[in-house]
């Protein structure tokens, strides 16, 4: 059985993901999804997951306030390394740009577990800005073994950059399917 290790933070995240993490729900006679919410918005990403019924496997509610950039990237590594040791996925999942994404992608990396980024592909073609996001994003898509790509436009810039026109797929955008 295949086990995927849905990892989101941010409401915008759930909310996306949400149309994933119930397809995977419906595999599951081939499929074991596993879910890990590390809670960046605590309140509005209780509200998302209450709307689609989900019940995160593991929460790690990471935020603190007043937390740095670099704190929260510490406090991800820290917390994503047991889950995924404990969880022993087949693949990790996530979406969008956030430092959750990122350290996701690097936490996969480390463990050499395939990693799926949904959204990929997306540029401004500015490093910095949005900031960190832009950053967070490329990152993701440099060890990420499948890109769930919304448009053509992304996967143009996956091509572009080298990724393999074999493991890009254009997905559209899962917020449509959260609809």
């Amino acid at each position: 059985m295949l086990t995927v290790l849905n990892i989101f933070g941010t409401r915008p995240e759930a909310i996306k993901m949400a149309p994933v993490i119930m397809e995977l729900g419906r595999q599951s006679d081939c499929v074991r999804s596993v879910i890990c919410s590390v809670a960046q918005h605590r309140e509005m990403l209780d509200q998302v997951l209450s709307v689609f019924a989900i019940e995160p496997d593991y929460d790690l509610n990471l935020m603190q306030p007043d937390q740095s950039l670099s704190q929260l990237t510490a406090g991800l590594f820290a917390g994503l390394d047991p889950v995924v040791s404990e969880v022993k996925p087949d693949w990790i999942l996530a979406q969008g740009d956030t430092t959750t994404v990122f350290v996701a992608a690097m936490v996969a990396f480390y463990h050499r577990i395939a990693f799926g980024h949904v959204e990929a592909g997306l540029r401004t073609g500015d490093r910095a800005r949005p900031f960190p996001e832009e950053i967070n994003r490329r990152l993701a898509d440099l060890v990420a073994s499948a890109y769930f790509a919304p448009t053509e436009t992304a996967r143009q810039a996956l091509l572009r950059e080298g990724c393999c026109d074999r493991d890009i797929y254009v997905t559209g955008n899962t917020v449509v399917d959260a609809l």
